[in-house]
């Protein structure tokens, strides 16, 4: 294990050799998604790992699912921006967060919504697409199945009944009075099947909607790729907890791509966010497993699963409006699309 690398503006912590790694994969892979929505040809980037395994965006929001739930699923002109409706919409999309299972839905169903969801008809479209060997659920990250709670055997229908109980409880009433992200991810990590780490992803996911006003860099919760990709860029924390270190990197940024001489374009004057750089720390994790196999991080893991495969469309970016950011993308000569 190489000695720990002293940075004075890190004092207490001490870095290892990955937390350089961690600025200039942030400055690349952002530089990729602006490359890739100007419509430049493939491959976008030099870096070999990065050309060649598939990561996240460096912004949360930039990413194809969570455009999909931002523009497709919350703001949505055709349906009820009532605090239930778009609450149902939300979750219903996120415990299974596949594009593919929402508009599975949409075609059986017609529009999704609460004011007309029925359990067994969800249920009957759901159960048919697994008995048709389709995969109904993300593998971004695991849902527990919920049979010891909801005593249901099929996996989608104790969620179903999940979300039918928080409907019940009026929690997207109680989330809009909500002052803080930390009370509202309390409130969701009450409920059976949903631990830490989903409760956090969720408020977020709900906080691109209107029904809360939180600033992501309020609170922030590490998830399990995060705390390896932590344990591999800081040899000796200093005392500070995970949650202090992912805030310590978005205070710094600015200060660390200057000293690395890292030209990193921000989303549109949008800074790193908390939920960003906890993300960022995750896909560091994989990314180190390349770059630097000889720092081990907490599950061993040593090969990159997935490989990048390119799609021949950019996304069309559609950002919660209240972050302000639709008409600086038009002013820089991207046309955002109208939200459906």
């Amino acid at each position: 294990m190489p000695a720990p690398t002293v940075l004075q503006h890190l004092t207490p912590a001490k870095a290892s050799e990955v937390y350089e790694s961690y600025w200039r994969f942030a400055a690349e892979r952002q530089a990729v998604f602006f490359r890739r929505q100007r419509g430049e040809r493939h491959p976008w980037t030099e870096n070999p790992v990065l050309a060649t395994y598939k990561f996240t965006n460096a912004y949360r929001a930039s990413d194809r699912v969570s455009q999909y739930l931002i523009r497709h699923v919350i703001y949505r002109d055709d349906l009820s921006k009532s605090p239930p409706e778009v609450f149902f919409r939300i979750m219903l999309f996120k415990i299974f967060n596949k594009i593919e299972t929402w508009e599975l839905l949409e075609r059986a169903l017609g529009s999704v919504t609460f004011e007309d969801y029925r359990f067994a008809s969800y249920d009957a479209v759901l159960r048919g697409a697994r008995q048709a060997g389709r995969r109904i659920y993300s593998a971004a990250y695991i849902m527990p199945p919920g049979s010891r709670a909801f005593g249901r055997s099929a996996k989608h229908q104790n969620h179903l009944l999940l979300l039918e109980r928080m409907m019940a409880d009026r929690l997207p009433e109680r989330l809009a009075q909500t002052r803080t992200m930390q009370e509202g991810f309390e409130k969701l990590r009450a409920y059976p099947t949903i631990g830490d780490f989903l409760a956090y992803q969720f408020i977020t996911d709900i906080n691109y909607s209107e029904l809360t006003e939180f600033s992501e860099m309020d609170f922030v919760v590490p998830g399990p790729g995060a705390r390896d990709g932590l344990r591999k860029c800081f040899l000796d924390p200093g005392g500070l907890n995970e949650p202090e270190l992912i805030r310590l990197m978005a205070d710094l940024q600015e200060r660390e791509f200057e000293r690395l001489g890292l030209d990193f374009q921000s989303l549109w004057g949008r800074r790193l966010q908390l939920i960003d750089c906890q993300n960022l720390f995750c896909e560091v994790d994989k990314y180190a497993r390349v770059v630097h196999p000889q720092v081990a991080g907490r599950t061993g893991r040593v090969r990159i699963k997935q490989k990048f495969v390119p799609t021949s469309e950019p996304i069309e970016l559609f950002y919660p409006p209240k972050w302000k950011l639709n008409d600086k993308i038009c002013l820089d000569g991207y046309q955002p699309a109208a939200a459906t």
